[in-house]
């Protein structure tokens, strides 16, 4: 069993920063891949950006060059940086485990494991 704990959510004014951690037990760690997920207030939760067990990343246009994916072996922890906040990234953030297919990366259905969320809310 795989288990992942998201922290780091918080409330912040637009233009600020706040980073991300799911930290995952319970498995290999470097063999899986790794996506990060945001649920806005009454939409469907959408993949934002993903790390390959390669290290290879992907990212949604809406966050590219101002969040960063990036992992930490050594502590098993996935990063989620995001940097220059906008009030519509407000929502819950889900770190998602699994292994995947490359078009299933930024996909619900790409993922067997998921953490509890956390909250940012951008005001």
């Amino acid at each position: 069993q795989v288990q992942l704990v998201e922290s780091g959510g918080g409330s912040v004014q637009a233009g600020e920063s706040l980073r991300l951690s799911c930290t995952a037990s319970g498995y290999a760690y470097a063999a899986y891949d790794f996506a990060w997920f945001h649920q806005a207030p009454g939409k469907e939760r959408e993949g934002i950006t993903a790390i390959e067990s390669t290290g290879s990343t992907s990212y949604v246009d809406s966050v590219k060059g101002r969040f960063t994916i990036s992992t930490d072996n050594a502590k098993n922890t996935v990063y989620l940086q995001m940097n220059t906040l906008k009030p519509e990234d407000t929502g819950m953030y889900y770190c998602a485990a699994g292994r995947t297919s490359w078009w299933l990366l930024l996909n619900v259905a790409g993922y067997k494991y998921w953490g509890q969320g956390t909250q940012v809310t951008v005001s």
